[in-house]
């Protein structure tokens, strides 16, 4: 699936893996973000941090009418505040996805899929 935007060219397809690697670098970017999950950990049988090839396990994108809603799996740092890093996380995906590829996200849900603890 892919989402489509007419302009005064004519038509723009951006595939959902090119959406879900600015997303899932925009949301790795963010302090107190060790990484992506699956979206399907069980079905996927992965616990783990997901790497950037696979950062579309880890996002799930839908197209609206006048923009998208995305899905962000994540696993944040022991220690930090999930409300702000999640919030954090929504504003960087929106400004990204907007400045790079000319998308308004309508909504970005952050869902925290573990917490994790770093070694020194």
């Amino acid at each position: 699936m892919a989402v489509k935007m007419k302009n005064a060219s004519g038509m723009i397809e951006i595939s959902n893996e090119v959406i879900a690697t600015v997303v899932g670098g925009a949301a790795t970017d963010v302090f107190g973000i060790v990484g992506m999950a699956s979206k399907n950990q069980i079905k996927d049988n992965i616990n783990e941090i997901l790497r950037k090839e696979n950062y579309s396990r880890g996002v799930v994108v839908r197209q609206e009418e006048n923009g998208i809603a995305v899905d962000v799996y994540t696993i944040i740092s022991y220690g930090t505040k999930i409300s702000e890093v999640s919030r954090n996380v929504q504003e960087k995906v929106k400004y990204n996805l907007e400045t790079m590829l000319g998308i308004t996200a309508n909504s970005v849900n952050v869902f925290v899929q573990g917490v994790r603890v770093l070694p020194d």
